[in-house]
């Protein structure tokens, strides 16, 4: 058989001499040198390590080596291996030199990138620097029989670039499924695929989801969607995404479908059968520290993102539409935002625009004091959804600034007090209806926040039962006192752009972390915080057992409807073994009694064959607490591997205040050795008598797998193409 010229790297560009390491690999193998030649041969197994100055290292292994140190010509013999470049060849005889990185040989194997190639009669070409090759074949299968492969009678191939298969047909098993004349893939990135979603739901019938994806190289890229769905029609759209360096990155994203069931709006009105959405963004980094970002979002109504895209749904119910420039330097960032809004039926506060000069937390001069601030000026207009309540605009000034003074005693006790003050003016109120006139408005704060920490450490103390050896137990007590008198102007005189929104967490009380500046009122409260961390040694690392945080407010002087604490909060994180984790939020009413809210969870994952997780979470019904009803829901997740081909995964949701199971799913994976297909069905109760039935079939290749390591698992919507 003829032989075989392949260069590894710029064939025949010499390096800068390197150093070689020879290692025997068996005891009855044996080594010889002659002096005057640098001869060495070696048989019974050895390695042979070439390292150059520049720290690039190519490493042979064979039964027998013939080594010519002086010009780096090597002839192995016997199962040989040969690495380096990023390359992994074996063959059976091979000529190799280490300095000019040639080498020739008769049958080779290679790994580049996700791909594995393989032929015989291999031959390069130094000027293009291409190797061409007869009887090949090409695969992403890692074994030694690949269950797919692309069998071609000439394989051209740019080392760690690129190669071209002729005459080229692929093979599932040992059998025939296509042909291609000519058939060439990037080694880098996977430029070309199809991915097709099949299954069927109840609102969609049996449906289609098909991407064509093509890469124009590793910059530009586009993925072609068309989608059958039985009952609501033909969608079709395209992502465009791309990175222009300098000039920044972004994507264009766009999607039709006819909806033969588009069902009705919020209002009761029909919505139209032609649905759309479009969506641009961009961002660039002009230099260190300046950045822009762009964002457009448009839709044709507020449900096309929910019906055709779940995912995108659950991430964004209402996307906004926004340009923002930040500038930050060491001491202050300065921030542009324009928000316009482009879709009638969200509500919106459009900023137009909105500048904002924040100035960092930093040292005035020499003094102990520290200075930190937030002003900004903007042009604000608060819209409602569809029009149902009257807009209002106004244009707002506002600046506030502080001085803090930290201060550490016995060089352990932390008081930091400080002291502020913030002016907001307001130009008259624009809109139908509005009453609101120029205003200014004046607010003055103070407080002092105290924090200490204690620990103790018993590194000699062991608990079984929790894996613990040695404990160390670090208690964090703090106390933070906000006073702010009555400003001039009430928040119910003021239009509301940035007001107070509700939350089921204890807002801050300090400044600037408050944020809603139209909503700043009096204020005159204590908050005291508790928390626990005790940590150990688990597995030679330190691990944290416990972590525990109390807090609560005491209002010196109530606003109208507070009463003297606020509810308390508590969360915990306890791991009594290192596959065994509980957390727990509460928050507790001390005027009622009540538990406003209790979510538990615990998780077990004792190794890597299964894993459950199991969860409450409860939110009283409360109208002066919650807007809506409550919920009192069981969740639980269950993963378990089966063997080394399958795999099973279950999600449920089930409310216990009505007692409906709102969701449920469950899915089956398998195994294919180069890749994983998914099944999975899913129901759901929407709430008005109708379950939403959906299966769903789904696969990644391995070698260029659809979505990162558990993906699925946080955002289940993708095993159905959405």
């Amino acid at each position: 058989m003829a032989g075989v010229l392949l260069a590894l790297g710029s064939a025949g560009a010499a390096e800068a001499p390197g150093s070689y390491q020879i290692e025997p690999l068996s005891k009855e193998g044996s080594q010889s040198y002659d002096l005057k030649t640098g001869l060495m041969k070696a048989t019974g197994g050895v390695r042979v390590r070439y390292e150059t100055v520049q720290g690039k290292d190519v490493e042979l292994t064979a039964d027998r080596v013939q080594l010519n140190q002086a010009t780096g010509e090597a002839l192995a013999e016997g199962t040989v291996f040969l690495r380096g470049e990023g390359h992994l060849w074996r063959g059976e005889k091979l000529e190799y030199n280490f300095k000019t990185k040639v080498m020739k040989g008769e049958e080779f194997r290679t790994g580049a990138g996700h791909y594995f190639l393989a032929g015989m009669n291999l031959q390069s070409d130094k000027t293009a620097n291409t190797q061409t090759a007869t009887n090949a074949f090409v695969t992403t299968d890692d074994l030694g029989e690949p269950g797919h492969r692309i069998r071609c009678r000439r394989l051209t191939l740019i080392p760690g670039k690129s190669f071209v298969a002729e005459e080229a047909t692929l093979y599932v098993g040992e059998v025939p499924v296509m042909y291609w004349p000519k058939y060439s893939r990037d080694l880098v990135s996977h430029g070309d695929y199809w991915v097709v979603t099949p299954g069927y739901r109840s609102l969609y019938g049996p449906f289609a989801l098909g991407t064509y994806h093509h890469a124009f190289n590793t910059n530009v890229s586009v993925d072609l969607h068309l989608d059958y769905r039985q009952l609501r029609g033909v969608g079709t759209g395209s992502d465009f995404h791309y990175d222009a360096g300098r000039w920044g990155k972004g994507e264009f994203r766009f999607y039709y479908a006819h909806d033969d069931r588009a069902g009705t709006n919020a209002l009761g009105m029909p919505i139209d059968s032609d649905r759309h959405r479009i969506s641009f963004s961009h961002s660039v980094e002009i230099r260190t520290n300046l950045t822009v970002k762009a964002v457009v979002r448009e839709q044709g109504d507020p449900y096309v993102v929910r019906d055709f895209s779940l995912s995108d749904y659950y991430r964004n119910p209402q996307p906004s539409t926004f340009l923002e420039v930040d500038q930050l330097w060491s001491n202050w960032g300065l921030n542009l935002l324009v928000q316009p809004r482009i879709n009638d039926f969200f509500e919106t506060v459009e900023r137009l625009p909105d500048v904002k000069l924040t100035g960092l937390r930093q040292q005035v001069g020499v003094t102990p004091l520290y200075y930190e601030s937030d002003s900004s000026v903007g042009y604000y207009r608060h819209t409602f959804a569809d029009n149902a309540a009257n807009s209002f605009a106004a244009g707002r000034a506002d600046t506030y600034h502080q001085v803090v003074l930290p201060w550490n005693f016995f060089g352990w006790l932390n008081v930091t007090p400080r002291v502020g003050g913030r002016l907001t003016h307001y130009t008259e109120t624009d809109g139908f209806g509005a009453t609101a006139t120029e205003a200014n408005r004046g607010v003055f704060n103070t407080g002092c926040e105290v924090t200490f920490k204690l620990h103790q450490t018993l590194p000699d103390k062991e608990i079984p039962w929790l894996q613990a050896k040695g404990l160390r137990h670090i208690l964090e007590p703090g106390v933070n006192y906000a006073f702010v008198p009555s400003p001039n102007r009430l928040p119910t005189t003021l239009p509301q752009f940035d007001g107070e929104q509700a939350s089921l967490r204890l807002l801050p009380i300090d400044f600037p972390d408050y944020n809603a500046i139209d909503s700043v009122d009096s204020e005159n409260v204590f908050r005291f915080s508790l928390r626990n961390t005790v940590q150990t040694k688990r597995n030679d690392r330190v691990d944290t057992l416990l972590k525990w945080a109390l807090y609560t407010d005491w209002r010196v002087k109530p606003r109208t409807g507070q009463g003297t604490f606020s509810d308390g909060f508590s969360d915990l994180e306890f791991k009594p073994r290192d596959w065994l984790t509980l957390a727990s939020e509460t928050r507790y009413n001390f005027d009622s009694g009540h538990w406003r809210i209790a979510d538990h969870h615990a998780t077990l994952a004792p190794g890597d064959d299964w894993s459950f997780m199991l969860g409450h979470r409860y939110v009283r019904s409360d109208p002066l607490f919650l807007a809506g009803p409550g919920n009192n829901l069981i969740t639980s997740g269950f993963h378990y591997r089966i063997n080394e081909n399958y795999a099973l995964r279950t999600r449920h949701f089930f409310e216990a205040r009505n007692g409906r199971m709102e969701e449920q799913s469950y899915t089956v994976y398998r195994d294919f050795r180069s890749w994983v297909g998914a099944f999975t069905l899913r129901v759901r109760d929407l709430g008005n008598g109708v379950h939403d039935y959906t299966v769903g079939f789904t696969f990644n290749l391995k070698a260029f797998p659809r979505y990162k390591l558990d993906q699925d698992r946080e955002n289940p919507a993708l095993l159905f193409g959405g």
